[in-house]
C-alpha cells in the first residue's frame, strides 16, 4: 500500500494539485485522498480508474509495476507447451499429410495468406 500511496501522490504533485482540489475534481473527501497518499487506507478499483484516466497513465504504472506511465507492454507468448519435445510433435503432426491436423492447419494458413492479400 505504501508504494500505491506514494504514486498517488507522485500523480497529483507532478501537477502541482492540492489534495482538496484533486479531491474535488475525483468526487471524494480530502482526507480519504490523504489517507490513500498515506497509505492508511486503500482505494477502490472504480477510484483507481478514475485516477489512470485523469492522469493518462495505466494501472501498472499506479500499482508501481512498471515505472513506465502507459504500463507495460506484453508480447503474448502462451506457454500452452510443457516441454519443447510436445512442441516438436505438435509441428511434426501439423506438417504430416495423414494427420488430422494437416487440412486445418493447411486451411489456416491459405486464410491467413489470403486476408493479407485482401488489405
Amino acid at each position: 500500500m505504501k508504494q500505491l500511496g506514494k504514486r498517488l501522490r507522485a500523480l497529483r504533485e507532478s501537477l502541482s494539485l492540492s489534495q482538496a482540489k484533486l479531491a474535488e475534481l475525483l468526487s471524494i473527501t480530502q482526507s480519504s485522498l490523504n489517507r490513500y497518499e498515506n497509505g492508511q487506507s486503500t482505494p477502490s478499483v472504480d477510484l483507481l480508474r478514475k485516477y489512470a484516466d485523469f492522469f493518462d497513465v495505466s494501472m501498472d504504472y499506479i500499482f508501481g509495476r512498471c515505472d513506465e506511465p502507459q504500463g507495460k507492454l506484453y508480447q503474448y507468448e502462451p506457454k500452452v507447451w510443457k516441454s519443447a519435445a510436445e512442441m516438436e510433435q505438435f509441428v511434426e503432426m501439423c506438417f504430416d499429410p495423414k494427420s488430422p491436423y494437416y487440412n486445418r492447419l493447411k486451411e489456416s494458413v491459405l486464410r491467413m495468406f489470403s486476408e493479407e492479400s485482401n488489405e
